[in-house]
């Protein structure tokens, strides 16, 4: 599939050995700072690009002055060189008791499709990259065909969004979700009639986690897709986002890939829960990847 919604151009991105990866970090990472102190911190450590997570504490969608506060982390991304994809997963923005909740296959999915209509028309106005979503987790007593009912006609009208706003659709397959593969994925757009703006958000974790193909392949078979990639270390049948190092992922084969089939969109940092040291873990964690590069280029891994 190629998109006919492109990315907003990215900047450059830092050279080992050739074009390479632009590192981005997840703000959701970042939940015990404000939003403008974290960007500055992602940027004075060098990261090119972060993947913002709309919540109470980093840019509400539904606080009042919407669009001046948007205005303003636009320009404070501009001057401090960041690109940036929106995320959606925040935990308790939609309901103070749930997790998550609604999802685009609950009863009250109407709140979740207006925050992610929402979400959309933030990104648009910030110049992301993408904006990404993902499916929630069937309810109890719905059965598969009515969920998937649901999630299809959703996901049709925020596709129809983004195609109005110009901006590109990651949908993540999550574990435990009901699209939670690649394969699910597919599916699902082949449901909604492969529209090109509905494209993929990889997590490299996720895959590690319960893909069958190794991870190299899981890029190769996402690529044509792709708009968006998370990236975090993983044990298998284990969905919990790790340091790098501390699980079971060889990450320079996973970048080798990014780069040979040309993704050039940001791999964001997914460490959701390590806000309680957000700087020496953002740190640690770009040292790690520019290692990871260096050690994927031609004739430096099996």
């Amino acid at each position: 599939m190629t998109s006919a919604v492109s990315p907003a151009p990215a900047p450059e991105a830092e050279s080992v050995g050739g074009a390479g990866p632009r590192w981005g970090y997840g703000t959701n990472g970042f939940s015990n700072h404000r939003l403008a102190d974290a960007l500055r911190v992602l940027a004075d450590l060098g990261y090119q690009g972060v993947a913002l997570t709309l919540d109470h504490c980093h840019l509400d969608p539904f606080a009042p002055e919407l669009a001046r506060r948007t205005a303003a982390v636009a320009d404070l991304l501009r001057d401090l060189n960041l690109a940036v994809v929106v995320e959606t997963g925040a935990r308790y923005l939609l309901d103070p008791r749930h997790k998550h909740a609604p999802t685009l296959l609950d009863d009250e999915r109407q709140h979740r499709l207006d925050f992610l209509l929402r979400a959309v028309a933030v990104g648009a106005d910030l110049g992301a990259e993408a904006v990404s979503l993902w499916a929630g987790v069937r309810p109890p007593g719905l059965g598969v065909q009515p969920a998937w009912q649901r999630l299809v006609d959703g996901c049709a009208q925020v596709t129809a969004a983004a195609e109005r706003a110009g901006i590109p659709l990651g949908f993540e397959p999550e574990p435990g979700m009901l699209v939670e593969d690649i394969a699910g994925w597919r599916k699902l757009s082949a449901a909604l009639g492969e529209p090109p703006a509905f494209g993929l958000t990889l997590d490299i974790g996720h895959c590690q986690c319960l893909e069958s193909m190794d991870l190299p392949q899981c890029v190769a078979e996402a690529a044509p897709y792709l708009v968006n990639v998370q990236i975090d270390d993983m044990r298998r049948g284990v969905h919990e986002h790790l340091e790098f190092g501390t699980g079971e992922i060889d990450f320079p084969p996973v970048i080798h890939a990014l780069n040979a089939v040309g993704y050039r969109g940001l791999v964001a940092v997914e460490l959701p829960r390590h806000s309680h040291a957000a700087p020496s873990v953002a740190d640690a964690s770009l040292q790690f990847l520019r290692a990871a590069w260096a050690n994927a280029q031609p004739g430096r891994h099996p």
